[in-house]
């Protein structure tokens, strides 16, 4: 199994190279408005799921192909997940200077020992959609031993501890947080966390539920403006900004797909990539909820969701 992916545009970081370091989908969360899809094993204890040198080898492969703006430990599911993600940030480190994100849900920051373990990467993105624990319950289905307080004091500690810079990501639904008692809370919250930024999103991509409802512009400029200065909306289309070949290779893609359904083998032929190219391209898309797969007559094809695009 492949770990590593992309790059991939990312709305937050530019060229994001990929780290999937979870067996899909393993979460601590079955969130309304994931991309990936409906959480199948629903764990809090970490465990080794792939060996590290594995990973960093095929990282090394990668950066040696490649030059993205960042490393993101991302993927199929949480990567607090993984026992020993400081392995491999502490190994990325050692072969790159390329900034390390760590994109979480944020569940197991409370865990003094996974703190520790990710104290060397260089951004932290955690998410807090409510400080309500009903309205938490309701976006997150979370497993059941973890609840909005004790991820929020989570989050106060990796502040205390942390050197790197926090950007915390704010999940907006309509009709479920984004009324004035939802909002102010989150700020009350948000104001003794301290995070560097305030990262306002909504639904731009088919959910795994239904009731995730995308908020609008207008509602999400108020609430910026509520949350304050460092407060900005992310919840837009960041793949006509990524640059160089590997740009023009998705945005082609994209493109390509917009209008037709397309194989893998159409891929390759039309933008003259290897198998092992385009499986790349795709793979890092399907998991960034830019491309679904459907089947026809035996064949798989790969669609646009028609969002972001």
């Amino acid at each position: 199994m492949k770990h590593v992916f992309g790059p991939v545009p990312s709305r937050r970081l530019g060229l994001s190279l990929g780290v999937d370091l979870i067996p899909p989908k393993t979460c601590t969360f079955d969130c309304l408005y994931c991309q990936v899809g409906r959480t199948t094993s629903k764990i809090i204890d970490p465990r080794p799921f792939v060996s590290a040198a594995a990973v960093l080898e095929e990282i090394r492969d990668k950066l040696a192909q490649t030059a993205p703006d960042v490393i993101t430990l991302a993927g199929s599911g949480e990567p607090t997940l993984y026992g020993p993600i400081d392995a491999v940030i502490h190994g990325i480190k050692e072969i790159t200077r390329t900034p390390v994100v760590l994109l979480t849900n944020g569940s197991l920051l409370w865990r003094e020992d996974i703190r520790e373990r990710v104290l060397e990467a260089d951004i932290i993105m955690p998410t807090l959609c409510s400080a309500f624990g009903d309205t938490f319950r309701t976006i997150h289905r979370p497993h059941p031993d973890i609840e909005p307080e004790v991820v929020i004091e989570g989050y106060r500690r990796l502040r205390r501890a942390y050197q790197g810079r926090i950007f915390l990501e704010v999940v907006l639904l309509a009709g479920i947080n984004d009324s004035e008692k939802e909002v102010r809370a989150l700020r009350s919250a948000i104001r003794t966390i301290r995070p560097d930024r305030i990262q306002l999103n909504t639904v731009v991509r088919p959910p795994s539920d239904a009731r995730a409802i995308s908020l609008d512009r207008e509602k999400l400029e108020d609430i910026k403006v509520f949350l304050g200065d460092t407060a900005e909306i992310i919840a837009s289309s960041p793949a006509q900004a990524v640059r160089g070949e590997r740009g023009r290779l998705i945005r082609d893609l994209l493109e390509m797909v917009a209008r037709r359904p397309l194989r893998a083998a159409d891929v390759e032929s039309a933008l003259g990539l290897s198998a092992d190219a385009a499986d790349d391209l795709i793979r890092g898309l399907l998991i960034k909820g830019y491309l679904s797969r459907q089947e026809h007559a035996g064949e798989v094809y790969y669609v646009s969701h028609g969002k972001e695009t």
